[in-house]
């Protein structure tokens, strides 16, 4: 069920109805939502509850078997039966035909000839979403962060939240699950919040998003072109990425809100930073931070000297690009951005040389004292940084988009090779008519340092700018609901 689609329109005024009738009950209320999440999921194909069910039961029965005084041997054992679980079901769905393809595909250059009967696995949507939700549940109760809960149904309703169940934000128990166990109270902020939030999300996928799309397939569905289609087929897609996921993110915590939930921010201005530590701490923060915490850290952090620390984040890069899909230009595009921050980290840790003091000159009598040098412009500076990283993260977005290793390749030596079609203009023109709008606005954000700008205009001026987004929802709006480019993953 998508979330621009007719469909769940229906569905969620229905939901609503029920949702504002049982509301003051604690009990009802979550039961309801588990219900409708299970709907929610089971419209793509109610074979896949069965996975969710696994993830959701074994997690709860880990955490009620840590929460006794047990020797750590057992404590052990009990997270290794969470983690076999969650990542047998994510690596057999989402990994078993890639290494399989891979596999004979390394045979047949080889030499040899394999033809084995292959099991066509379909991967469930969202999987990668909500293995990681529920595992991360089990990693903090093993870790002593997180008193395990006893209400299975909470629980449930956690793991199943519908509105960010597959695409995120990958919440954590410590901050989403507490809001299952208490009655929450709705106010007309949260309400004003989640209207704008849907909006403007809604706004992103259907109009921006969508309409993109088309201009990306032109450069990346035939990749014999020069330099300056393929950087702008390139900048498409940056844009085209951004607008679908940080939409239905959007989307997710206004749906969230109007329910009076709180989900975490996944998205802060990504294509505003000026180095790759920085993107990663704008662009799905709440992967990047799972990444950061549940696996960079348990592999050793930075706590066992510099080797060590490039080899942790070199590998927690790299398993990242692989958790984007099965096919090695994700794992190509992870190994891209570990590389390019283990040379940000090099440059920003490298030592300074402290100049030493020099004696004040004395110029000859009519000689003109030269003029000491001046620091570099700080303006200048930024905009240089913000150039060079935003030049890796493009290249990065070619290795994600391309469709195989000649793709790559075509598209690679295409960088070098200048030639501009008859239709060059036209594209650029369609290409700044549907980037527009989001530059405004986030200029504005970026300049008032407020995501939620648009929530301090006049009440008349913020209804005429969300009548104006709802029109345009309206009139682009396409029969044929285009999925969320983050449901493969």
């Amino acid at each position: 069920m998508l979330f621009n689609s007719a469909v769940f329109l229906v569905f969620f005024a229905g939901f609503l109805l029920l949702y504002y009738l049982v509301r003051h009950s604690l009990a009802a209320r979550n039961a309801l939502i588990v219900v409708a999440s299970y709907a929610f999921y089971g419209w793509w194909d109610w074979r896949f509850l069965s996975l969710l069910w696994i993830s959701s039961l074994v997690d709860y029965a880990v955490g009620r078997a840590l929460e006794p005084p047990r020797p750590d041997r057992h404590r052990r054992a009990w997270l290794a039966l969470s983690l076999i679980v969650n990542l047998g079901l994510l690596g057999f769905f989402k990994y078993y035909g890639f290494f399989v393809d891979s596999f004979i595909a390394l045979l047949d250059r080889l030499g040899l000839d394999a033809e084995p009967r292959l099991l066509r696995v379909v991967l469930p949507v969202g999987i990668s979403f909500y293995t990681f939700q529920s595992l991360s549940y089990a990693l903090d109760v093993y870790r002593r962060q997180l008193t395990p809960t006893r209400n299975l149904v909470s629980f449930l309703a956690y793991v199943s939240f519908f509105p960010q169940l597959v695409a995120g934000p990958i919440e954590r128990a410590r901050h989403l699950l507490p809001q299952f166990e208490r009655t929450l109270t709705l106010t007309r902020t949260q309400l004003v919040t989640g209207v704008w939030l849907i909006l403007w999300g809604m706004f992103k996928k259907v109009v921006l998003a969508d309409n993109l799309a088309p201009l990306v397939e032109l450069v990346y569905g035939q990749p014999a072109h020069a330099a300056p289609l393929v950087a702008l087929g390139t900048i498409a897609f940056a844009f085209q990425i951004y607008c679908d996921f940080s939409g239905y993110s959007d989307i997710a915590r206004g749906l969230a809100s109007v329910l009076g939930f709180e989900l975490r921010l996944n998205f802060n201005l990504p294509y505003l930073a000026t180095n790759l530590r920085e993107f990663w701490r704008r662009w799905h923060i709440s992967l990047s931070t799972w990444l950061r915490d549940y696996l960079y850290v348990s592999l050793g952090g930075n706590r066992h000297g510099p080797s060590r620390t490039r080899l942790n984040l070199l590998l927690t890069m790299l398993l990242g690009g692989l958790w984007h899909g099965a096919a090695w230009n994700f794992v190509l595009w992870g190994l891209w951005h570990g590389i390019g921050l283990l040379v940000h980290r090099w440059w920003s840790e490298r030592p300074r040389a402290t100049p030493l003091p020099q004696p004040e000159p004395h110029p000859a009598p009519g000689r003109q004292e030269p003029t000491p040098p001046q620091p570099p412009n700080p303006l200048a500076r930024q905009l240089l940084a913000w150039s060079l990283t935003m030049l890796v993260v493009g290249y990065g977005w070619l290795l994600f988009r391309a469709q195989s290793w000649a793709d790559i390749l075509t598209l690679t030596s295409a960088l070098a090779q200048w030639s501009v079609p008859p239709w060059f203009a036209s594209y650029a023109l369609n290409l700044a008519a549907f980037t527009l709008p989001l530059i405004l606005m986030q200029s504005w954000q970026a300049t008032t340092k407020d995501l939620l700008a648009p929530l301090t205009l006049p009440a008349w001026t913020r209804a005429l700018l969300q009548g104006c987004l709802l029109t345009a929802i309206v009139l682009f709006w396409r029969k044929d609901s285009t999925p969320f480019i983050y449901f493969q993953f």
